[in-house]
C-alpha cells in the first residue's frame, strides 16, 4: 500500500520537467548520472516504505511521542525522494519501477514516439518498447534500430 505521493512537489520547488525527446547516444550518455540517481531513488523508496508502514499501522503499545517522531522521520524521508524524483525528472527521463530502478527516455522511431527501457544494473541502452506497452514488451535493439535511434 502506497500512500505517498511523489506527483506533488516539495513545497518551495519547481514542477517536474517536461520529458525530453531522446537519441540512443544521448540517452546512453546520461546513464552514469540516471544510475547514481535510481540506484539512490530505489534505496530511498524501501526506506520511505518501510517508515510508512509504521507511520499508518498504529499500534497500541507506541507512545503518541514515539509515533510523532516515526511520522516527522517518514516526512523527511519522503522529502528526499521527492528530490531524487526532481532530479531524475530534470534529466528529462522517467522512472517506471520503484523496486526495479526501470527507467524510461522517450525517443522518436521512424517519425512515431517509442520509450527507450533501461535497466538498473544494465551497462547501456539495449531495449525499447512502444509508448505505455511497459516492460513485458521491451524489444532488443538490433543494428537497424540503433542506426535509426542514433540519428
Amino acid at each position: 500500500m502506497e500512500v505517498f505521493d511523489l506527483t506533488r512537489p516539495k513545497k518551495g520547488s519547481a514542477r517536474s520537467q517536461p520529458r525530453r525527446i531522446f537519441t540512443l547516444d544521448h540517452a546512453n550518455r546520461t546513464l552514469p548520472l540516471v544510475s547514481r540517481i535510481v540506484a539512490d531513488m530505489v534505496r530511498q523508496y524501501k526506506k520511505v516504505c518501510a517508515l510508512e508502514d509504521r507511520c499508518h499501522i498504529r499500534r497500541p503499545s507506541v507512545s503518541n511521542e514515539e509515533h510523532s517522531s516515526v511520522r516527522r522521520a517518514y516526512e523527511v524521508e519522503l522529502d528526499k525522494l521527492r528530490d531524487l524524483s526532481e532530479e531524475l525528472s530534470a534529466v528529462g527521463c522517467e522512472l517506471k519501477d520503484w523496486r526495479r530502478g526501470l527507467v524510461d527516455f522517450h525517443a522518436v522511431l521512424n517519425g512515431k514516439k517509442v520509450e527507450l527501457c533501461w535497466r538498473l544494473g544494465e551497462e547501456r541502452i539495449e531495449f525499447w518498447h512502444e509508448v505505455g506497452a511497459g516492460f513485458t514488451s521491451r524489444q532488443p535493439l538490433d543494428a537497424e534500430l540503433t542506426a535509426a535511434l542514433s540519428s
